[in-house]
């Protein structure tokens, strides 16, 4: 008897890996897994600061750095978390693999975890050292969270796979995401205009980051806010109005015939051209003029002033509004009135 009972659990095993065996798999999310750390974020740089690549084989060398890399290292910058739980979420849906959406899942939960009370995420969770503690809109970091969230509780783009059990946690984060986001639109004059690229966290004023990030007003961290409002269904009042300021300073300051070219081998400069528009990257947060930072802490009226250094490494210009004002603000406004 006790020799059948072995038997039978060995057939029972040898059936389960071999199951496990052909289960389908992806080679990017299955690094993805590697890489994931114990909080369940993601780091866009491992401990000796090499930066995360997929493309690139795990070595034993490689894999050695990656168990090194704390959980401190976890991070929204540079799309990271965000990128990872998106690809997995479709990794999941395309070959029904169980690890991917466990995985997903458990960056959901770090997700949730690193929301501040007032409604805004930091740059990295739990480090809370130089800027990375700051509400964080700079290259979308808040805004890609956001919109996960938003995808969740509409079911969209694929995030029907997750658990029904976040949904309820979905709605309430972005709500108080929302209300983040409202609150810190800034006001010239009572009048609001557009955000900062990321807020101290506890006052939720605009704060600084890097030496050539001040305080300021931020365009393309602005395009990003007006483009996750313009999902909110059923907007309110109080979204409807932070648009409608939004587009009408994006309107107001657009510099109109001309492109930023920062092409390699020459000098970041705009070059005329007819179809386009661009704003400055930053502007003056009470005078609307565009202002330029350098490493060495400095604030310059014009890009000429910058170090070449500084000049031709940060895209200090673009079309950011562009096809908002043209395009995307109008369609909206036709689909929900004034």
């Amino acid at each position: 008897m006790i020799r059948i009972k072995i038997v039978f659990t060995l057939l029972c095993s040898f059936l389960l890996t071999s199951c496990f065996a052909q289960m389908p798999t992806d080679s990017t999310a299955e690094k993805m897994l590697v890489y994931q750390l114990g909080n369940g974020g993601w780091p866009k740089q491992l401990e000796d600061k090499s930066v995360v690549n997929y493309g690139a084989p795990i070595t034993p060398q490689l894999l050695a750095k990656i168990k090194a890399t704390e959980d401190k290292h976890a991070t929204f910058d540079n799309k990271a978390t965000s990128r990872e739980v998106v690809f997995l979420v479709k990794a999941y849906k395309k070959t029904q693999n169980k690890t991917y959406l466990k995985a997903a899942e458990k960056g959901l939960d770090y997700i949730l975890e690193a929301q501040y009370d007032n409604g805004g995420w930091p740059q990295y969770y739990p480090d809370q050292s130089l800027y990375r503690s700051e509400i964080t809109y700079n290259d979308d970091a808040m805004v890609n969270v956001l919109n996960i969230l938003q995808d969740i509780a509409t079911q969209k783009n694929d995030f029907e796979v997750v658990d029904k059990a976040y949904i309820q946690k979905a709605e309430k984060a972005v709500a108080k995401g929302v209300d983040c986001i409202l609150k810190t639109q800034v006001k010239q004059n009572g009048q609001l205009c557009i955000w900062a690229a990321q807020y101290d966290k506890d006052s939720m004023l605009p704060a600084k980051a890097r030496n050539f990030e001040p305080a300021s007003l931020s365009t393309s961290e602005s395009a990003g806010i007006v483009r996750f409002l313009m999902r909110i269904q059923s907007p309110s009042i109080g979204i409807k109005t932070a648009l409608a300021a939004a587009i009408k300073w994006f309107d107001t300051y657009k510099i109109a015939g001309y492109r930023f070219d920062r092409e390699k081998g020459s000098t970041a400069a705009l070059i005329a051209d007819p179809s386009s528009m661009v704003w400055a990257r930053f502007y003056d947060l009470d005078k609307n003029v565009p202002i330029f930072g350098d490493r060495d802490n400095s604030i310059k009226s014009k890009l000429e002033e910058l170090s070449p250094e500084r000049r031709n490494g940060y895209a200090w210009y673009g079309n950011w509004g562009q096809k908002l004002i043209e395009k995307e603000y109008p369609k909206w406004l036709a689909a929900n009135g004034k």
